[in-house]
């Protein structure tokens, strides 16, 4: 399977195509969002140059700081990376994380609509169903680098890893469970419950909702899909990315009950 194209000397990957439709059709999302809020949708398209920007510092970082161990094996450790600064930023040799791709996301959004006198949680809610979207395109291609799979299965939608993709010690296995196709779906379910609560639960909703909603269905997945995963980052002996999941899912589901709890009142 070929992961690009040339034009002239320099390749052009299908991943980074991938990820900028992705980017697209997210925004696309949000600006209809943006329009049901009440808010000038254009805004969005200023926003994008600074959350693209931010969103990829942030996964960039958080791939250097949370290597897998097979970028490990290669050598690139943590402290390869700061020592090799312009080897930091190539992220053409791969190296994204998500949640780091988020943080930086919330860092930018919070800055951009502090200047523009916005709501910080409206527009987290705003931008919160897009972004699953985005992540359900973006997921498709680690299809196309044929990373992000499962460990070995034999059940009917297995797919097929060419030998020179597959991890250290699964040499002889060839057919892998597709976890970016089930992390791209539990995306798309993921866009489909935020848009749905955001208008059936409209007059019962705060700001800040949907986007706690997001942090409690994605981190979920994550969680949940990790226990498949053959190469996860590990951190003091822990999975870095499950246990951080798992942390933001608790604290995001408790934040949204004491937001909406009853307090009784004495007769």
């Amino acid at each position: 399977m070929t992961e690009g194209f040339y034009i002239g000397s320099f390749f052009i990957r299908f991943y980074g195509i991938i990820l900028m439709l992705g980017a697209l059709a997210g925004a696309i999302l949000a600006q209809k969002e943006a329009k049901r809020h009440g808010h000038d949708p254009e805004i969005l398209w200023d926003l994008m140059i600074w959350l693209i920007l931010a969103g990829v510092i942030g996964a960039r970082l958080w791939h250097v700081f949370t290597p897998s161990p097979s970028s490990i094996a290669e050598g690139f450790t943590t402290a390869y990376y700061l020592s090799h600064p312009l080897d930091l930023i190539d992220t053409r040799n791969g190296g994204l994380g998500i949640p780091g791709a988020i943080i930086g996301g919330l860092i930018a959004l919070y800055f951009f609509v502090r200047k523009r006198n916005l709501s910080f949680f409206e527009w987290t809610d705003i931008a919160a169903p897009g972004l699953a979207l985005g992540q359900a395109i973006g997921r498709w291609g680690n299809f196309v680098n044929q990373e992000l799979y499962g460990a070995p299965t034999s059940l009917p939608w297995k797919i097929f890893i060419d030998p020179a993709h597959r991890l250290s010690g699964f040499r002889d296995q060839a057919y892998y469970h597709p976890l970016f196709l089930y992390e791209a779906l539990w995306n798309l379910g993921n866009m489909l419950i935020l848009l749905w609560v955001g208008r059936r639960f409209v007059n019962r909703l705060k700001n800040g909702d949907i986007f706690l909603l997001y942090l409690i269905i994605y981190p979920l997945g994550r969680f949940l899909l990790d226990f498949l995963r053959l190469d996860a980052a590990m951190v003091g002996g822990f999975n870095a990315n499950q246990t951080v999941m798992a942390i933001v899912a608790l604290l995001s589901a408790l934040s949204l009950m004491v937001r909406h709890r009853k307090i009784s009142t004495s007769p």
